[in-house]
């Protein structure tokens, strides 16, 4: 191995990656739900949007706790300076909350490197064939979102926190998605808790499990994970949710029990790719140093990383030396980013 992968190695411990912010969200309860995107500055297109929609609650005491997850949502955009929108918490009769997401949906920019996060909270059915999340108004089905976010290309997370959820993600499982649910099965029914746990990680300090100074939404979804198991085991009740995540294409999901720390552990079916590498490039509050790397950089370093992470579970396909020496080009380009991120910081400096 040559001096400099010795050297360059330790860039991939820290799978670092998301999207700029730099203006802070405005929003409150009562906005009028035509204008949830609204936020200090002026509109920048470069930053995340976060779009969370509210279910149909069904009882007081799920409405609550869906608000309690809405705010956690808002507190950790606030604390990102990403856009954040929400629906289905005005007070307004006879709200069509599937036309207000459409039209949101479709007033996003549709080509861009900054990341668009779908954020679905409430309660689902499965009739066998196909899985609703409930609305105030007609519901919608995972084909109904295919369809409406087949324009935007750029980086998209959808996370259905809803009971039955789980058809969703392979309807919705595409290149550059992130798609979690909260089970594994639409015949998963009960109400899940997975939601508000992810809700509370997504921008808490405990949830960074490699300890570099950010939270990925997979190191979320392990955590929101292990704190269902933990309920389930501290009531003495059978577990009826298992939540799934799917980042490669492949539509199958993989539960938080392959996973050893922020590595999958287990092999996928017929060596595809393993899936949890992207989700955790995908982050609302930055570290220090990610928020120093221009959003262009950082898009181009995201993919060399993938690159390394494709390299190195192919590794056995080639021999020492073809290994290495691909290994060294992707590293040295790794490095470049950062080296023009600290020459750029310097002179902002100066």
């Amino acid at each position: 191995m040559k001096p400099v992968t010795i050297l360059l190695v330790g860039i991939l411990i820290v799978d670092v990656a998301a999207l700029a912010a730099n203006v802070a969200p405005v929003f409150s309860q009562e906005s009028n739900p035509q204008d949830t995107l609204r936020w200090n500055g002026g509109q920048n297109y470069q930053q995340p949007t976060v779009i969370v929609v509210i279910g149909a609650a069904g009882t007081r005491e799920f409405g609550g706790q869906f608000a309690k997850s809405a705010r956690l949502w808002e507190e950790a955009c606030s604390k990102g300076d990403a856009k954040f929108a929400v629906i289905g918490l005005d007070k307004v009769e006879d709200s069509n909350d599937r036309t207000t997401l459409q039209k949101i949906l479709a007033d996003e920019p549709k080509q861009t490197t900054a990341a668009l996060w779908l954020v679905l909270i409430g309660h689902g059915t499965f009739d066998g064939r196909t899985a609703k999340f409930n609305l105030r108004g007609p519901d919608i089905s995972a084909d109904d979102l295919a369809e409406w976010l087949k324009p935007l290309l750029r980086p998209i997370a959808v996370i259905n926190t809803a009971s039955s959820s789980a058809p969703f993600l392979s309807k919705l499982s595409g290149q550059g998605r992130v798609v979690i649910t909260a089970t594994k099965s639409g015949y998963e029914q009960n109400y899940t808790r997975f939601g508000q746990y992810l809700a509370g990680a997504i921008a808490e300090p405990q949830a960074d499990l490699d300890k570099d100074g950010q939270t990925s939404l997979l190191e979320a979804f392990l955590t929101a994970s292990g704190r269902v198991d933990e309920f389930y085991s501290a009531a003495g009740r059978l577990v009826t949710e298992h939540a799934l995540l799917d980042d490669n294409g492949d539509g199958l999901g993989t539960r938080a029990d392959w996973f050893r720390g922020i590595r999958p552990v287990q092999k996928a079916e017929n060596s595809a790719s393993l899936d949890g590498y992207r989700a955790h490039q995908f982050h609302i509050v930055h570290s220090e140093a990610e928020n120093k790397i221009s959003l262009g950089l950082r898009a181009q370093r995201d993919r060399l990383e993938l690159e390394v992470i494709k390299l190195r579970d192919a590794k056995e396909e080639f021999s020492e030396d073809e290994y290495f020496s691909k290994l060294e080009a992707l590293l040295y380009d790794i490095a470049q980013i950062y080296e023009q991120t600290n020459e750029a910081d310097n002179r902002s400096q100066r």
